[in-house]
């Protein structure tokens, strides 16, 4: 399988290491590489999450958050990687986006 980081999940990324590394330097990075070996994992597992507002929900194994991906054929598309202690309605809208 292929996995296909959609833009609005890269900004995910890219906004959550940018907020850990004001924490602790160097500590966005460990986050970015735990976050890509949660999302590789989903080539073994992809489909066996539970569906979270329409879509399927892996939570990482380190950090407070959850990936949000669909299986589109032999691709993983991953829509967004969001933080799990942030306000569910404001997960929900931005999902609907």
């Amino acid at each position: 399988m292929k996995i296909r980081i959609l833009p609005e999940a890269e900004a995910d990324l890219a906004r959550a290491a940018d907020f850990y590394d004001a924490q602790t330097g160097g500590l966005g990075n460990y986050f970015i590489a735990c976050l890509a070996d949660d999302i590789e994992a989903l080539k073994i597992h992809a489909g066996v999450h539970e569906r979270q507002h329409g879509l399927l929900r892996a939570l990482s194994k380190r950090f407070p958050f959850a990936i949000f991906y669909e299986l589109a054929g032999p691709v993983i598309d991953v829509f967004a990687v969001l933080d799990c202690r942030q306000d569910p309605a404001s997960i929900e809208a931005r999902l609907r986006d």
